[in-house]
This record gives structure tokens, sequence and C-alpha cells, in this order.
């Protein structure tokens, strides 16, 4: 897929999977890595991975893995995403990267040593000249693949080599871990200080059960396509809309219990001010600050008081009333 800007040049590609490389796309300056939430220790990462692309005068590569390790591996254990695989291939190429590649991890590439997988990827598949690594980054069959390891290969297969200091944000290192820990306390600030833009959420709105509308608040349900979110409860939004406009709103992101306690996480807007259609179109929910958690109420009646309040409260957040 090649994405395009306004002017319908050639902006930036994503490659998927090894039968997808073409000649075209060996000799590049690469990273790998799982990339979530692109934060601020990404960032940090890629600026360096430009810097070499530029340096070398070939494309910048970010690899990345779909699904991510762990949910192949141990599905059970692995972390709610910070954010979903189109919303990661967009902010890297925001980012700057000329073409991002990802690779299926599946038993094949879980199996594979980390000489085998440095071979078929990086020499034969990318034809890497120069490669980044984050300072924590191992890979291959038990994870056996590490900087030293990459500097014994690149001296063999003549590609430079070079990590990225720690980056800090008040005395701390920067990960997507601690940027989960935020979001599990409703500190939205804090993770978008450590993701360097507020943590927001997109998709496309979908028919719900029009709870929201026979309470005299309807609401736009956003698909989220996710086992899990790394926050829940009821949060004072900000909503981009197709046009590029934007209104303020309040949304409901969980399992809703007081309606039909589903187990897969749903995010519910209600958006200020607005009337019109919304079904199919893809909006993107920017979180403002945490009004409360997630509660059962035990009626209809009930839950539409306190929405009413959440609805108060979000709009003295927003100076709206």
């Amino acid at each position: 897929m090649i994405v395009v800007d306004k002017k319908g040049k050639s902006k930036s590609e994503l490659i998927r999977g090894l039968h997808n490389i073409r000649d075209r796309h060996r000799g590049n300056v690469v990273t790998l890595g799982s990339f979530d939430g692109v934060h601020l220790g990404h960032q940090h990462v890629i600026n360096h991975l430009i810097d070499k692309s530029n340096e070398y005068g070939v494309p910048s590569v970010v690899v990345i893995f779909e699904p991510q390790p762990l949910e192949f591996l141990a599905p059970e254990r692995a972390p709610a995403r910070l954010m979903r695989f189109r919303e990661k291939v967009n902010a890297l190429f925001d980012a700057g990267v000329d073409r991002v590649f990802c690779l299926h991890f599946d038993q094949y590439l879980s199996a594979l040593s980390a000489e085998d997988f440095c071979r078929k990827v990086l020499i034969d598949g990318l034809g890497t000249k120069y490669l980044v690594v984050g300072d924590d980054f191992r890979f291959g069959h038990d994870r056996k693949g590490d900087f030293e390891f990459l500097c014994c290969q690149g001296e063999l297969f003549d590609f430079g080599v070079s990590d990225t200091k720690t980056h800090q944000h008040s005395g701390e290192r920067v990960s997507s871990t601690r940027i989960r820990g935020c979001l599990a306390k409703g500190d939205v600030e804090e993770a978008g200080k450590l993701l360097g833009r507020p943590y927001s959420m997109s998709g496309r709105v979908v028919y719900g059960n029009q709870i929201g509308r026979k309470l005299g608040v309807p609401t736009a349900n956003v698909g989220l396509r996710r086992h899990r979110t790394p926050l829940s409860g009821v949060f004072a939004v900000k909503v981009k809309l197709p046009n590029s406009a934007e209104c303020f709103g309040v949304a409901n992101v969980g399992v809703r219990p007081s309606v039909d306690g589903i187990a897969k996480p749903i995010l519910e807007v209600h958006l200020f001010d607005f009337s019109g259609n919304l079904y199919g179109s893809r909006i993107d929910v920017e979180f403002c600050q945490k009004i409360r958690d997630e509660k059962k109420f035990e009626s209809l009646d009930i839950l539409k008081e306190n929405i009413e309040s959440d609805i108060a409260c979000a709009k003295r957040i927003f100076n709206l009333s």
C-alpha cells in the first residue's frame, strides 16, 4: 500500500510480508520494534533513523510485527494496545518514516533463530545499509538477538549498527508500559506528555442498541476492534469528525455494565451541539480528562441521571456552561 500526499505524489509505503518485497525495496536504514503508541521514546529512535537515512541517501524503514509477539505466544498475558495497527502505521508515517514493513508474527517467525532472522529479513529481504535499535531491543527465537549480536552481523554483512540511549521524562524511562500505567489510573494528561500528543482512539461509527437515543442522549458507537483497552471510565473528550471539524463531548469506554455486561470493550461518545449521521464514518476521539470510573447502575433512569451529570461536568471542563 502506498500513501500519497495531496498532490498525488508517493509519500509513504506499507509493505506486508517478505513476499511483497521488490528489488526497489532493497537498500534501507532500518529499525525494528513494536512501536506501540509511537511515544517520545520511539520518536527519539525514529529521529535517529531519519538522520541516518538522510546521511546514507536511502529510505528509512520501520519493521513491526502483527500480531504483537506476546499476543501470539501468550495472549492471556498480552497487554492492552495503546493503538491499533492502522493508527500505528499512520503515526509512523506522520513521524517522517518512508516505509513501514509489517511481518506477520506466527509459528514460523517465532521459531526463527536470530541468525536466520537477520539473514532472511535484514540482509536478503531489506538489504540493510544501517540498523538503528532501541536500548532494550531483542529478537529471534528465545530473544537471543541483541545489540552485541547485531554488531557482529554488521561486520559480517557490511552494515552499520547503533543503539539509542534511553529517553527519559521526569527522570524516568519513557515506555509503552509506563503510558499504560498512566491510562489505567485515568491520568490522560501525563500519558499525553509521554506520548508527545493527547491520547486518542479512532474507529468507525457502528450501529449500537440505541439505548442512548432512547434516553435522550444519542451516542456514536465506535468500533474498537480490540480485546481490551488501556483505559476505562467516563471522559471529557474532543472529537475530530470526517470533515476535520472538531466538537466536544463525553465518552464512556469499557464494557457497558449497566446495559448488557458484555465483555468486549466499546467506546460510546455523546457529542455536544451536533446533529447528523456518522454511521460508517471514521472519527478520532481525544481523551481530555477523566470524570469518573465506569459503574453499573440499577436502572436506566439512574443511568440517565448520571449521564446528564457527566455531560454537565464535561461542559464545565470545556467552559461550555
